[in-house]
């Protein structure tokens, strides 16, 4: 089973191709609602008593644990973003922790026994309490921002040791790393103690390191990209969705796990909020998956070039 922690929230979004209030958002809504279509997952979180708890209902329909969702009173964590035509990056315009900025992750006994675990993008300090309480994960994933980085940068050194996948964009790795070149900054979190790095390129796909290895997956070229929030989460959801509904984790089944989260990242892009994940088939999933393939098939150069 897969294990989520990370932020249950309700975000306003503006496009250049419309707008939403108080939509459903947030990092394990997006991980969650993209992995559950491979995989069992459970989700731990908090919510204020203002919640809608009805949206989450397509969730639990498709088999995600809920019951580790706290909802404590107070209002719940809000966030607010404007996107211009360049749709890789967001003007944040409000940040409401609310009762986010209080959340102690409480892990119960399914949790703690989690196979996978995705630490979404908290404070590095509770994902490190997380760590204390589960027991033998065969993977461990997170993320994080530039935010922890530059503030918690100690606690996230204390971190990396004791994760498998760091998941980050090209800015925070080079962040990270104090390199510019992405491939050197792949290599010095690797350092750090990470068996490999995925960094997360928008529109241009996902790049995965892990020692000599490198792998790269486009971005499936769409014609309406409405709403880019989440994507990275997604992504996150069909990459350790597809590593548990297998249950490998070598070089091979990564690159395979990257391919995966690029084409559920795929589909979240189409509509605001989780409108496309909501009602999204593995039987969609798979055949754009095969499409993929096609993308970047190619015949080997003939003997005769030398």
């Amino acid at each position: 089973m897969l294990l989520v922690v990370g932020s249950v929230a309700l975000d306003s979004v503006e496009t250049p191709f419309g707008a939403r209030e108080d939509a459903l958002g947030g990092s394990a809504t997006y991980f969650s609602a993209a992995a559950s279509l491979l995989a069992p997952v459970q989700v731990v979180g908090v919510v204020g008593d203002d919640f809608p708890l009805a949206q989450l209902e397509f969730l639990r329909a498709r088999g995600v644990h809920l019951d580790a969702l706290e909802r404590v009173p107070g209002r719940t964590f809000r966030w607010k973003g404007r996107y211009g035509y360049d749709l890789n990056s967001a003007q944040t315009l409000d940040t409401q922790l609310n009762v986010f900025e209080h959340f102690e992750p409480r892990l119960d006994a399914r949790a703690r026994r989690a196979d996978r675990l995705f630490l979404g993008n908290i404070d590095p300090e509770l994902q490190l309490r997380v760590l204390q309480q589960v027991e033998r994960p065969r993977l461990v994933c997170a993320d994080t921002m530039n935010y922890w980085i530059s503030s918690k940068r100690e606690q996230l050194m204390a971190l990396l040791p004791r994760i498998d996948v760091l998941m980050v964009n090209d800015a925070e790795a080079r962040q990270l790393a104090g390199e510019a070149n992405v491939m050197k900054a792949a290599a010095a979190i690797e350092r750090m103690g990470t068996r490999a790095v995925c960094i997360k390129r928008g529109e241009y796909g996902a790049l995965l390191v892990s020692g000599s290895e490198a792998f790269f997956a486009p971005a499936y070229p769409l014609v309406n990209v409405v709403d880019p929030t989440g994507a990275g989460d997604s992504f996150a959801g069909g990459f350790l969705g597809l590593l548990d509904r297998t249950g490998a984790s070598d070089l091979a089944a990564l690159r395979q796990a990257v391919v995966m989260g690029c084409t559920i990242a795929s589909f979240a892009v189409e509509a605001f909020s989780l409108d496309r994940l909501r009602d999204l088939t593995l039987a969609e999933v798979r055949s754009r998956f095969e499409t993929f393939r096609k993308l970047t098939d190619y015949e080997a150069l003939h003997a005769s070039i030398t």
